[in-house]
């Protein structure tokens, strides 16, 4: 890595090198190469992709956290200072920018890394007011056996995956440059360029932030412990807590274990008959909420269905099940036109405030009881008019 501050006969060395090492680094679309655009703008996925696009540009990218030093400039950082102020540290790269020995300049606007599968981070506003002009490129990384991003994974310990792992494949896509147009904020800016890495990616331009992340992290390490602790006091002494999926231990409980529980219990409230166990299994596969109660109602998951427990005042289901039809039938023609003849939509956005998290899980709930209420009544083929007038009855 530190090869990238010396000469280019180097370069070349430290690639050869890297090549047999087991890191490839591709690049395609470089007719869109402007050579004359000194701020590069990508996205961000390992610690080491300012040092694999050195291969093919010679470019800085400025130190944004940790300490300088050696171990900074070895690993390919340009120190410039102002680490807790970003738009002095922006002021500082655009009077680099304007000198004519000056080498490129790559930016992450993301400020954090992700695995390029799902979406891009929002983008910082500020590396876009170095230049009103910038070169957009994507990256992609692909690796056997680990993952290309490990959460909390320190540099070194990536450092010795790349080098131990048979091969991982950087490929750098080039795309047309970029301006800020007249009249256009450099916050509009960013979120267009944002926008069009994400099309390029295939993947979602979302408005989560790198202190999204952090909180996100932190919840995650604070609820599997708890959930894990729970389960383990929830069965005797000398019994074998387990998941809810064949050959996993507790010990192996994740967040993504504590979300589709989460998940199953919102299933259950809307569809009570159906064994926790069912329902897990196919939200497994779904990760939707929506989704599986369609499969449930349509018949696509076999099941045997549960005695519902019910209070003393209201009617046995096992019991009187044409009664429960009509009350059934009742409490649609009661609903909301929209919500009993539209399937329930899931949230693209997460609230921010608690109030608004739980209204919208309100709503939600409210849609997807009037929707089961309209599946059970078309699977049994109940008509409205008859069933109402046997409900009236003493």
């Amino acid at each position: 890595m530190a090869a990238l501050n010396l000469p280019d006969i180097c370069w070349v060395i430290v690639r050869a090198m890297c090549t047999i090492l087991g890191v490839i680094v591709l690049q395609r679309g470089s007719r869109h190469r402007n050579k004359n655009i000194k701020i590069y703008i990508s996205n961000h996925i390992t610690q080491f992709d300012h040092n694999i696009l050195n291969f093919l540009t010679a470019c800085y990218t400025p130190l944004l956290e940790g300490h300088s030093g050696f171990v900074s400039w070895a690993r390919g950082y340009l120190e410039l200072g102002w680490l807790d102020n970003r738009t002095r540290l922006a002021e500082a790269l655009r009077h680099y920018s304007s000198l004519d020995s000056a080498r490129g300049l790559l930016l992450f606007p993301e400020d954090e890394t992700t695995n390029g599968k799902v979406g891009l981070l929002k983008f910082s506003s500020w590396p876009f007011t170095i230049d009103s002009t910038v070169q957009p490129l994507v990256l992609t990384v692909k690796r056997p056996f680990v993952s290309v991003n490990v959460v909390e994974s320190s540099w070194v310990t990536e450092l010795l995956w790349m080098f131990f792992i048979p091969f991982t494949v950087y490929q750098v896509r080039w795309l047309p440059s970029m301006s800020q147009m007249d009249e256009e904020s450099v916050e509009d800016f960013a979120v267009r360029v944002q926008e069009h890495l994400a099309t390029e990616l295939g993947v979602v331009s979302t408005q989560h932030t790198k202190s999204d992340k952090v909180e996100y992290l932190k919840r995650m390490k604070h609820t599997a412990p708890q959930a894990a602790s729970s389960a383990a006091n929830s069965h005797p002494s000398g019994a074998r807590a387990r998941n809810f999926l064949p050959g996993l231990s507790l010990s192996s409980l994740s967040a993504e274990d504590v979300r589709i529980t989460g998940m199953a219990k919102q299933v259950k409230e809307v569809l009570p008959h159906i064994p926790l166990s069912v329902i897990k299994m196919d939200l497994v596969n779904t990760k939707c909420v929506d989704t599986t109660i369609t499969n449930l109602l349509e018949g696509r998951v076999q099941f045997t269905p549960e005695e519902v427990s019910v209070s003393p005042s209201s009617i046995s289901l096992s019991n009187k099940p044409q009664l429960a039809s009509c009350k059934l039938v009742t409490s649609l023609k009661k609903a909301p036109k929209d919500a009993s003849t539209a399937k329930p939509v899931a949230k693209t956005r997460f609230e921010k405030s608690p109030v608004d998290r739980h209204l919208s899980l309100q709503e939600r709930k409210e849609a997807l009881y009037a929707y089961a209420r309209r599946q059970y009544i078309e699977k049994h083929g109940l008509q409205l008019d008859t069933e109402e007038s046997q409900a009236e009855e003493p």
